[in-house]
């Protein structure tokens, strides 16, 4: 394509108007200003058009094609490539461009319109599609692997992307942040870390992306050792003003049990979000620490930081955990008279947890019903709770019957209403909840716990003789528990969840 010329400043100024444009009859005025300007010779332009015209597809797909066919097809695809994910995902506009391309011999042979059309078919959700233009490419440069990769990694195909992955010739900052990311949001924290730790043993330094990931899952392992090392890796570099980073360092902490470090970080900060607030009482929250989440809330009021429906979120779970029955019915009504916040879901399910663990079961109950939303099933997993809590058999049978059509495959919820029926001696209708798991092929998931230790994470799960220190570690518990009793502690007896287990060894 010829150098276009520059853009007048009246042309500028429809540039930075055609995002905004929201109606067909708008679309088509600034279409008709363009054409006597000259605004079909500047790929800019056009792009912009064609952006805005694909956006209303929906309502003018007339127009959107006829552009596509007038435009040179490279412009097409940078366009494409703008566009929200849910607008292309299930469109035939991939296969429109490539066909364009194909008239114009461009598909192959140029390695960066093919890069973009890989990418528009994976943003049509045509990842098989995108593959295929991606085998028959004469030279793929690293753009093209990065674009099929994550291709692979949005579509949720993390296997393919690892294989993909392992073949590169060669790999930039790109590739490695996009498998770290992958394996972090897909809850994959041991993959994540060990993609993060090859990147360094192969010299590639980590930018920003990648290091959010990997803290993510530093947090979800408990892996502070790696945690920390990333955190005076930040301080090294200078990336301590970027707050996100700083964000996702308290969290890592207050996962990994580090309260008094999560604290230091959050302190030292300069200039704090409302994310770092909240990130911090979301931290006491999740460590029991309910006091301290209030203290923090109210702290936050006094320097006039507003805070958003997630902190109102992280202090009603904060009053869940501790029993601050009365705090979390004043914050609620807060939210709502106050800030003028309309509660979600997740907030109605906290305050119902927070009202059934003290024991408020009809109001909990009348809450449920008052909402404008369907009880899903955390808010019904949450009245079976208070009902094993509270002994209340009828309760636990009407939040079963829900949480069968919710979750029909947790065989948790199956557990507890069996134990409510123990507790009771309705051994008849703990054999006929044991008969149903059976027939729906349910079995008692085991729990488990993790600690690192030298940099490894060692996992211990219920009933799992398989660790190769075992016998070690029994013979500590038991020196430990000898102690324990010697300085007139006692054991605490298992709950009932483990007295009436119903599955069968």
């Amino acid at each position: 394509m010829p150098p276009p010329p520059p853009l007048p400043p009246t042309l500028h100024r429809v540039l930075a108007l055609l995002p905004r444009v929201a109606s067909p009859r708008h679309l088509l005025q600034a279409h008709a200003f363009l054409l006597p300007r000259g605004g079909h010779r500047h790929p800019r332009l056009l792009s912009a058009l064609l952006l805005a015209s694909l956006r209303l597809a929906p309502r003018h797909r007339s127009h959107a094609v006829a552009l596509l066919r007038r435009v040179h097809p490279s412009v097409s695809l940078r366009a494409a490539a703008r566009l929200p994910p849910q607008l292309l995902r299930g469109s035939l506009l991939a296969p429109q461009l490539h066909s364009l391309l194909l008239r114009a011999g461009l598909a192959a042979s140029d390695a960066h319109v093919a890069a973009s059309l890989v990418q528009a078919y994976c943003a049509c959700g045509r990842v098989a599609a995108a593959r295929r233009v991606f085998d028959e490419m004469r030279a793929r440069d690293l753009v093209a692997w990065n674009v099929m990769i994550a291709g692979y990694v949005k579509s949720g195909d993390l296997v393919r992307a690892r294989e993909l992955f392992e073949v590169m010739p060669e790999r930039n900052v790109v590739s490695w942040t996009t498998l770290i990311g992958a394996y972090a949001q897909m809850k994959q924290p041991e993959e994540a870390v060990e993609v993060f730790r090859r990147m360094q043993v192969e010299g590639t330094e980590p930018d920003g992306v990648a290091l959010l990931s990997v803290l993510s899952a530093c947090g979800d392992l408990g892996a502070v050792d790696l945690g920390e090392w990333v955190h005076m890796f930040v301080v090294r570099r200078g990336l301590f003003q970027k707050i996100p980073l700083m964000n996702a360092i308290i969290d890592m902490y207050m996962k990994c049990g580090c309260i008094e470090k999560a604290v230091e970080v959050f302190e030292g900060m300069q200039e704090k979000s409302v994310v770092t607030w909240t990130t911090l009482i979301a931290g006491f929250a999740l460590n029991g620490l309910g006091l301290q989440a209030v203290e923090m809330f109210r702290r936050m009021e006094r320097e006039n930081v507003a805070p958003n429906d997630v902190t109102f979120l992280a202090v009603l779970s904060a009053c869940s955990h501790v029993g601050l029955t009365d705090f979390g019915r004043w914050y609620f009504n807060v939210m709502v008279s106050q800030y003028r916040m309309k509660p979600c879901v997740e907030h109605y399910g906290c305050m119902v947890d927070i009202l059934g663990r003290a024991g408020c079961l009809k109001e909990a109950q009348d809450l449920v019903q008052e909402m404008p939303f369907k009880a899903n099933a955390a808010i019904w997993g949450a009245l079976l709770a208070a009902a094993r809590t509270h002994g209340d058999t009828g309760l636990g049978e009407k939040a079963l019957l829900h949480l069968i059509d919710l979750e029909p495959h947790n065989s948790g919820n199956y557990i507890l209403l069996s134990n409510i029926y123990a507790e009771q001696e309705r051994w008849d209708d703990v054999r006929k909840l044991r008969k149903a798991m059976k027939e729906r092929g349910l079995r008692n998931v085991p729990g488990a716990s993790s600690i690192e230790i030298d940099g490894m994470v060692h996992e211990f799960t219920s009933r799992d003789g398989s660790h190769p220190c075992l016998h070690r570690i029994c013979k500590v518990l038991c020196e430990i528990n000898t102690n324990m009793k010697s300085v007139g502690f006692v054991a605490v007896p298992p709950e009932p969840e483990v007295l009436h287990d119903i599955e069968e060894g």
